[in-house]
């Protein structure tokens, strides 16, 4: 077996999933998927546990959909299980709390989105790419359109350009952005303040919150995930993608 792609540790009653796959910028590929819904599952059963924090190790928070497994198996299944598992982050009894730093790409941002709290480095860099590969932020949208301003989100996914957490703060994409040098504590203070709350409370509070994000998902996530699929298979895109991993070779 491949090493993990995903690390679990439990402290002061906070979860630390951190994604470590360094090869792809961790990618969205099938095993950090199924490794990362696993880590959230055990949290969620874990009563130790009233926060979960996801982090990167390394440069990048997440790349993305995994586009060499994209232009050679497809992305029926893994559109399905993105879904599935922004669906998991949101309706997870515990809150989930991300810290970004170093650069967030297209699918990654879907993760963001779907936690409860946010906190980015002011100079991380965010952009939803897929308008530039012939695809679109199709299955993030469940999550990405409902934190951001209308107008945030029109600019950001038609345009598919770098923004950096401070403009992602302002967009309602991030909670906060902080200097880079104040991320960790600013990150630790958040995970303390939310893991005073009782068990029950923290549930039915995130519960209410998300109510509409869960219906969302649920009355739209079928069809973002089919037509994420049918456009990854599209023939502008693959050879947009294969363009793409030439020029990272």
């Amino acid at each position: 077996m491949p090493d993990e792609l995903v690390h679990y540790a439990v402290a002061d009653a906070v979860a630390t999933i951190t994604l470590d796959s360094p090869h792809n910028r961790n990618a969205l590929s099938r095993q950090l998927v199924t490794e990362l819904f696993e880590r959230l599952e055990r949290a969620g059963g874990d009563d130790a546990v009233k926060v979960v924090l996801v982090r990167q190790e390394g440069k990048v928070f997440c790349s993305g959909a995994d586009l060499t497994e994209a232009t050679t198996v497809g992305m029926e299944e893994g559109a399905r299980r993105i879904v599935a598992l922004q669906r998991l982050v949101v309706t997870l009894d515990k809150p989930v709390v991300t810290r970004i730093s170093g650069a967030v790409r297209a699918g990654g941002i879907g993760i963001v989105a779907a936690s409860d709290v946010a906190i980015s480095a002011d100079d991380a860099t965010y952009a939803l790419t897929e308008v530039k590969l012939g695809l679109a932020a199709a299955i993030i949208s469940l999550t990405v359109h409902a934190r951001m301003s209308p107008r945030a989100a029109s600019l950001t996914t038609l345009g598919g350009e770098v923004f950096t957490g401070s403009q992602a703060a302002d967009h309602g994409l991030v909670t906060r952005a902080v200097p880079a040098e104040d991320l960790d504590h600013a990150v630790a203070d958040v995970c303390a303040q939310l893991a005073t709350g009782a068990a029950q409370g923290l549930r039915e509070s995130k519960r209410i919150l998300n109510a509409d994000l869960v219906r969302r998902i649920d009355a739209l996530g079928d069809d973002m995930a089919a037509l994420s699929a049918r456009l990854f298979a599209s023939d502008e895109a693959r050879e947009a993608m294969t363009a793409f991993l030439d020029r990272k070779k």
